[in-house]
């Protein structure tokens, strides 16, 4: 009888052991070879955040659009070569990904508390990404860390991969199941628009030619400062608090005064309204959705092992 309980028991956890995907990322790998590293770019981090607020969005965003191009490898880090199709210089990033000086700064730091190059710019992208959030409020997680970097780029895959303002709601739902990520992932992700600012060039077509989903007044206040013609970079907060990680973005949806199409195409009766309502009135909830999510973009097709090499300028292959 104890016999078969005992077979009973390893079936039903080798069934549950197969339904499982497994990662080669932990969230403990830098304990031994440079218990100092991820204080240090905490700290980086926190300086960079305190100088300048938006910062914080700009890092977080560094980490979404490297996930999104052949997985978290820091492939957008790398400029432009005879051989490297520099990703800044995609529609997403050209003239607006920014960061990258922080990013230099904690690979320098990191290296020196570490003696050595043992930390990826691919975890640093990742852990900045975290505590950036965490410096404005928002939620912490274990970010699991052990990518390793790669040694190439592409333009045209940050050209179709990287989600577009101009997106409604199909079309976001496929770009994110593309990645693996689903319904849900998509709206918390997106709410990391509660940070930072878009400029006038992603929301003109919004704010002059839509009229159904959009808050008349709210069209008229953002066309202030984005005209017609001209202004293509001058800013605006996608939300209220620019600088405070809330629900208010969610909010702003309900209200139809999401600043982006594809903001407010996750508002518009499809079927992630009810998430978006959730978020707008429960900041908790979204803060653990949000915190999952980032994990699970993290895990993205990671450069582990001997895959790709560590860099010693994240700017550049050795």
């Amino acid at each position: 009888m104890a016999s078969r309980s005992f077979l009973f028991i390893y079936v039903l956890v080798m069934f549950s052991l197969a339904g499982m995907v497994f990662s080669d990322l932990s969230d403990d790998f830098y304990h031994h070879i440079c218990p100092k590293a991820l204080p240090t770019i905490k700290r980086v981090v926190e300086d960079a955040v305190r100088k300048e607020r938006r910062m914080g969005a700009s890092l977080l965003r560094l980490h979404f659009h490297d996930c999104f191009v052949n997985g978290c490898d820091a492939s957008i880090l790398l400029d432009e070569t005879s051989t490297i199709n520099s990703e800044k210089t995609s529609r997403a990033n050209n003239n607006s990904a920014r960061g990258f000086e922080v990013i230099d700064k904690i690979k320098s730091e990191v290296d020196k508390v570490c003696g050595r190059q043992v930390v990826s710019c691919a975890d640093i992208l990742a852990v900045a990404a975290r505590d950036s959030v965490v410096a404005l409020h928002g939620p912490t997680w274990e970010v699991e860390l052990g990518r390793r970097d790669s040694t190439t780029a592409s333009r045209t895959t940050a050209d179709n991969d990287i989600p577009t303002p101009l997106m409604d709601l199909p079309a976001l739902i496929d770009n994110f199941k593309k990645q693996g990520l689903d319904e849900e992932d998509l709206v918390a992700l997106s709410g990391g628009h509660t940070l930072g600012f878009a400029q006038c060039s992603t929301f003109r077509n919004r704010i002059y030619d839509e009229t159904n989903n959009i808050d008349s007044t709210f069209a008229s206040q953002r066309q202030a400062n984005c005209p017609r013609s001209g202004g293509d970079s001058n800013l605006a907060s996608l939300d209220p608090t620019s600088a405070l990680f809330d629900s208010k973005y969610f909010s702003n949806l309900v209200s139809k005064k999401g600043l982006l199409h594809s903001d407010q195409a996750l508002f518009s009766g499809g079927e992630t309204d009810e998430l978006v309502k959730t978020y707008s009135t429960n900041l908790r909830t979204f803060s653990k959705d949000f915190a999952e999510s980032m994990i699970k973009m993290g895990n993205i097709k990671p450069l582990t092992g001997n895959e790709g090499q560590i860099r010693v300028d994240c700017r550049k292959v050795n």
